[in-house]
């Protein structure tokens, strides 16, 4: 095996050490090489913010290492961090392990990891690099500001930190586009060097400040205008004067057209906080979902699952079903599926064990778990994905064809009666087992029950009745602000007798089209603001004491 496919066949004694970009901030934009390495690592070396993007694709078990954080961006006060990451990085490979040193952007263009890497090489410490997308690319991909036009236009690359004047009145005298590293209160400076070097005023530039995440915020303005432009919008006191920001300055470089191509800052949900009341086990789809909108999604647990009280009426059902008592075994939720797997492993059983017998779900969702457990489901609602969908599906009982007539239903112990009734009025006979209980969590942090109450949260997404009651009892009722988006009509009267206002309604009682219908909702309001010519606020930002500032 090569190298890159085995990073354990360049280990010596020493160990390895692998300098891995993390890019400019989206977690999505790791490539595939760098998910790799983490999945592999000993020790994973990175500041804060890096360690954000690449942790969860770690081991759980892997060492993480504090860094000295200096706040000061200065050259000299970088001194300490770079110090400190080579013993860390040295002393972890000297014992053999394997080591990610994970940096923003690009190592390329790091010199902290450059020096680092030369220190590997002096002590003969095999190391690898594992690209990244550099800042100074990806943010403005993801500002919407193409860095060359048609025609071709040349791109220089600045950090204003450490650019001498020599570099300044080069790019000053030319015209081609500008791609500035800088922070926000230094971007008026970096303004006035060029324009002092020969740009022209109104050289059109954007600002873009945590490119690439969902906090990113891009203003467009020009370098005559751009440091009233930051007064007026107050962001410059600190903390937020020393963020790093990226700058691109040129008349060629489609800033002008940003309106067009702001692709990612004009999702319908973006930067939205979204409380999704669910199981981590449930949200975790729901929560993909929500950030392909653009949204921030908090998972709060309402319910917790738990085993049955008495666990006998469960063996029988698995034993029964092992020995051929039912024709069919219905699944009505993600959890049933867990529950029965448990058992199945309890008794050393496996997919095989539903040979010969037929397998429905309720849904997309429990198929999915159905098809991860090895078996494929025989029925699946085609129309409305409930219990009352499946019924519409289900074949009544033919004595003829259907040798046994009795079907495994395990459920939650608060599950309804309906798919049971309509069974039974089909002809079936019905183990109605309880294969899990659920109880109301525990409450969330102090912290996002305040969220929750004070109207921290844009939105929250209530799913069941369940979710509703369960919500408001664990940590209050959410703000009046706060956009109220239920999965269907039942949950809607439950959440209107909790005293909710309900904004958005699921056309389906599906999940998917309840995250599509908040979607619509956010891109409907943020259509009304830009047509009105308003700031294009969310929904937290309107209560009292919300910061009111321009999203676009």
């Amino acid at each position: 095996m090569s190298p890159t496919t085995n990073p354990s066949s360049a280990f010596s004694a020493h160990g390895h050490v692998t300098f891995l970009g993390a890019g400019p901030g989206d977690p999505g934009l790791l490539t595939l090489r760098a998910v790799e390495a983490l999945a592999v690592a000993d020790v994973l070396i990175a500041e804060p913010d890096v360690l954000d993007v690449v942790r969860s694709h770690a081991r759980v078990s892997v060492s993480t290492p504090e860094l000295t954080v200096v706040d000061d961006a200065s050259t000299a006060a970088r001194i300490p961090v770079l110090r400190d990451a080579v013993n860390l990085v040295m002393e972890a490979a000297r014992s053999g392990k394997r080591v990610v040193r994970a940096v923003i952007g690009d190592p390329g263009l790091d010199a902290d990891a450059g020096q680092e890497m030369l220190a590997c090489a002096a002590e003969g410490i095999p190391f690898e690099v594992v690209p990244g997308i550099a800042t100074a690319v990806g943010v403005p991909a993801y500002a919407g500001v193409p860095l060359r036009d048609a025609q071709g236009a040349d791109v220089r690359f600045v950090d204003a930190r450490s650019a001498s004047e020599r570099c300044w009145t080069e790019v000053g005298a030319s015209d081609c586009t500008v791609v500035v590293s800088t922070t926000l209160d230094a971007i008026g400076v970096a303004a006035n060097e060029l324009v002092s070097a020969g740009r022209k005023p109104d050289t059109p530039l954007t600002v873009t400040v945590a490119g690439t995440t969902t906090r990113q915020r891009t203003w467009a303005a020009t370098l005559g205008t751009i440091a009233q432009t930051l007064k007026q919008a107050k962001v410059l006191p600190a903390p937020d004067g020393h963020r790093p920001v990226i700058a691109v300055v040129g008349e060629r470089s489609c800033a002008a057209q940003r309106d067009q191509l702001a692709w990612f800052e004009s999702k319908p949900l973006f930067g939205w906080r979204v409380l999704v009341p669910r199981t981590k086990e449930q949200s975790a789809s729901l929560s993909d979902q929500l950030r392909s909108y653009g949204a921030v999604p908090h998972e709060v647990p309402t319910i917790a699952v738990e085993p049955p009280r008495t666990p006998q009426q469960m063996e029988r059902a698995v034993k029964g079903l092992v020995t051929g008592r039912y024709e069919w075994i219905a699944f009505t939720s993600v959890n049933a599926v867990k529950a029965v797997r448990e058992k199945f492993e309890e008794y050393g059983l496996d997919a095989r064990a539903f040979a010969g017998i037929k397998v429905a779900a309720v849904g997309e969702q429990t198929a999915r778990a159905l098809v991860e457990f090895g078996v494929k489901p025989d029925l699946v609602p085609s129309g409305e994905q409930s219990a009352a969908g499946l019924l519409e599906d289900w074949p009544p009982y033919d004595p003829v064809f259907d040798p046994i007539d009795r079907v495994f239903l395990p459920r939650a112990d608060i599950a309804t009666e309906t798919l049971v009734a309509g069974l039974i009025e089909l002809g079936w006979e019905v183990d109605d087992v309880t294969a899990y209980r659920t109880v109301r969590a525990s409450p969330p942090p102090a912290d996002t029950r305040e969220a929750i109450k004070g109207g921290g949260f844009d939105a929250v997404l209530f799913t069941s009745s369940s979710t509703v009651r369960n919500l408001v009892g664990i940590a209050g009722k959410p703000h009046n602000v706060t956009v109220i988006a239920c999965i269907g009509p039942a949950t809607a009267k439950t959440a209107e007798e909790h005293g909710l206002r309900v904004d958005v309604l699921s056309p389906e009682p599906s999940v998917n089209r309840l995250a599509e219908a908040l979607a619509e909702f956010g891109a409907a309001r943020r259509a009304a603001a830009v047509e009105a010519g308003e700031h294009v606020l969310r929904p937290s930002e309107r209560r009292p004491g919300g910061r009111r500032r321009r999203t676009t």
